[in-house]
């Protein structure tokens, strides 16, 4: 008999979004890199760094559905987020006072 696999048509069309997402990021900041983290009953996060230091980032419902999209993106997913990886990040002012500016002495949230 033949192997048969159920496609689910609202999956497919959640990974062909998320992947036109990412290729999109990738196109804009000539090329991407990601980190595919599992969030728990919320899906996981597919962290997105760019040639040019951008990073964004884009939520699946599923690992799988996230593994699936970057594939489909043709990026190269990084097991972690650390080493020569996470050091191609730039992060400006902004980045600086959302991380950690109450902690640090940055502006408070009031």
């Amino acid at each position: 008999m033949a192997d048969t696999q159920q496609v689910d048509p609202k999956a497919e069309r959640k990974v062909t979004r998320l992947a036109k997402q990412i290729s999109g990021f990738s196109k804009e900041h000539g090329g991407a890199e990601g980190q595919i983290a599992y969030l728990g009953e919320r899906g996981a996060r597919i962290v997105l760094v760019g040639e040019d230091g951008a990073w964004g980032d884009v939520v699946a419902p599923s690992y799988a559905l996230a593994e699936q999209a970057a594939e489909k993106a043709g990026i190269t997913v990084h097991e972690d987020f650390d080493g020569e990886f996470a050091a191609k990040v730039k992060t400006g002012p902004y980045e600086w006072s959302r991380m950690a500016g109450i902690q640090v002495g940055g502006p408070s949230n009031d």
